[in-house]
């Protein structure tokens, strides 16, 4: 029976008892499934993973989907992405800011991501944490007549982060090269979804990746994904995680926004990350 012990009253969890080197039995797997559901986020403290054991652990979630910018793909293992503000000779070893503005991973594809799971290799001391959003949360709070107005709306993604996109910014979606850029399009998702696994209904990628909603003239849209945004991600419906050697995150991209660091570049900071996608009877 794991351990699950909150780290907030809205979202995360410490899971105790767990050596992911080794394959997960059955049970660790539901119960591991069950507070990720649950909490939004999971955190296993003092691991230490090679590249194969960390996609290994990936794969019991679903298919491991190497990122776009593969040009900090790790060098055993394309599933994992690179984030290091760590140079060597002269060049990033990786991906130095990952998403510094609330977004949800992978939203701007088709196939969206079920989890997003981190192993932290070499991190400063705290503050240097990732913070979560719970979007369940911030959807039951909704007036009901903002559920009625939202509950069938479509909103258009598109990789980027639409309140900046000046790729000068360290807040900028990390920029694309020309052929990377050729590999996204517009993609169309529910505002309000149901979470595939309990049901739950939750806002769906109003930060981030969210450029417009079908049928709303673009100013009209942006007005309204803006104000969800402001309501989503109030300090009520947040809590963030600050990072440790060893750390695995994984966290819930149904049911949370999250917003990255912006990196202290004299203190080195290196994580893998594989973000994964559901099983194919989703």
């Amino acid at each position: 029976m794991l351990l699950a012990k909150p780290l907030s009253d809205v979202l995360g969890a410490c899971i105790e008892g767990l050596d992911l080197s080794q394959a997960m039995d059955a049970e660790q797997r539901q119960g591991l499934a069950d507070a990720l559901h649950r909490h939004g986020f999971v955190v296993i403290k003092n691991q230490s993973l090679t590249a194969f054991q960390m996609v290994s652990f990936a794969r019991q979630w679903g298919r491991p989907s190497p990122h776009v910018i593969d040009t900090f793909h790790h060098s055993e293992d394309a599933n994992i992405l690179i984030l290091s503000n760590v140079f060597k000779h002269g060049k990033p070893t990786g991906l130095v800011d990952a998403g510094t503005y609330f977004h949800t991973d992978y939203s701007y594809l088709e196939n969206v991501a079920r989890c997003t799971i981190l192993h932290a290799q070499d991190v400063p001391p705290a503050p240097n944490g990732t913070t979560f959003a719970n979007q369940a949360k911030a959807y039951a709070d909704l007036p009901s007549g903002m559920k009625a107005k939202i509950k069938d709306l479509v909103v258009k993604h598109h990789y980027g982060n639409r309140d900046d996109l000046d790729k000068q910014s360290r807040s900028v979606a990390s920029v694309l090269n020309a052929e990377q850029a050729q590999r996204v399009n517009w993609v169309r998702h529910p505002l309000v979804k149901p979470h595939p696994f309990t049901g739950q209904l939750a806002l769906y990628a109003v930060s981030g990746s969210s450029f417009g909603i079908e049928g709303l003239p673009d100013d009209e849209a942006l007005d309204l994904l803006r104000e969800l945004a402001a309501h989503a991600t109030q300090e009520k419906y947040c809590h963030t995680n600050h990072y440790e050697n060893g750390d695995v995150i994984v966290w819930d991209n149904a049911l949370l926004l999250h917003s990255a660091p912006l990196i202290d570049l004299t203190r080195p900071r290196t994580l893998w990350r594989v973000t994964v996608l559901y099983p194919s009877m989703h």
